[in-house]
């Protein structure tokens, strides 16, 4: 059974009045304060990490100026949200089958688009993404480096937040100002840190304590050190064939230390999610309260 059938037996089913309401998609935030530090590899590879632990994971890729999660898994998407958002696609049709059960959901400029929905629009594109409810256990949002309005409003959206830096220290840096800001709008929010291309565990686990320690004493929150990935040839190798570590070299260094974190995230307490409707909902929201305050 391909995507879009799985999809549209999925919309047939929500019809009954006798099924219960499916189980709520986690949605996390996955972002870094500059470009680099290997990202979108990483949200590429935990994907498939986490469905080997049997999760349903969807990948959004929110990178506007430099979407490239379909060049890591070695695709080329014919569509992506925009052609939803403009109803010349469904959300099954632009949705691409990834290895090893994941899918990828191209945003592009579609992303964008969404803040100039009426709200007709908006709420009809809400109800189709609300059919993924049932599909996803996990949506990871592979989000822009840096502290754009893009980013910001991902990082307000979505139940989580995680943070992708190494040990360079500009790279610290700018993962510290990203946590700033988000703590500062949002003070409740759930952040964690990981730490990539460090030489061991250990180097992982100061470079986390720096930014854990600077987070309590001068922004008076609690991050979560998820877990770090070691520098690894094997990586880079992968990347140059478009194909995800995990799957090319699953013995390398870097994928065990994929797979740990997986566990890790897994084992993360977690309030019930509020799910897809009310992420995108929210998120709309809020691109639409910052268009209209520069008006």
């Amino acid at each position: 059974m391909d995507q879009a059938e799985r999809l549209r037996r999925l919309a047939a089913q929500r019809k009954s009045p006798i099924l219960k309401t499916p189980r709520r998609t986690r949605v996390i935030t996955i972002t870094s304060g500059k470009g680099g530090v290997g990202k979108t590899n990483f949200v590429v590879n935990l994907a498939i990490a986490l469905s080997k632990f049997g999760k349903r994971v969807y990948i959004l890729d929110a990178d506007l100026g430099l979407a490239n999660a379909d060049v890591v898994l070695g695709m080329v998407p014919r569509y992506n949200l925009l052609d939803v958002v403009q109803k010349k696609k469904t959300l099954a049709e632009i949705a691409v089958a990834g290895p090893a059960g994941i899918t990828l959901l191209p945003g592009g400029s579609g992303l964008a688009e969404l803040a100039d929905l009426a709200e007709a629009e908006r709420e009809a594109l809400i109800e189709e993404l609300i059919q993924l409810e049932g599909l996803a256990d996990i949506l990871l949002i592979d989000t822009g480096a840096g502290l754009s309005r893009t980013v910001l409003s991902f990082v307000a959206a979505a139940d989580e937040m995680f943070v992708v830096t190494t040990p360079e220290p500009t790279a610290m840096r700018d993962a510290y100002g990203v946590i700033k800001v988000a703590a500062q709008q949002h003070s409740q929010k759930k952040i964690s840190v990981i730490v990539n291309m460090v030489k061991d565990a250990r180097e992982g686990r100061e470079i986390a304590e720096r930014l854990l320690t600077v987070s309590r004493r001068f922004l008076q929150i609690d991050l979560k050190f998820l877990g770090s990935i070691r520098a690894d040839e094997q990586v880079m190798a992968a990347v140059k064939q478009q194909q995800p570590f995990m799957l090319l070299f699953p013995r390398s260094r870097a994928a065990e230390n994929i797979q740990e974190i997986a566990g890790a995230l897994l084992e993360l307490p977690k309030e019930k999610p509020r799910g897809l409707a009310k992420f995108f909902s929210r998120l709309t929201r809020l691109w639409e309260n910052e268009t209209r305050s520069l008006v």
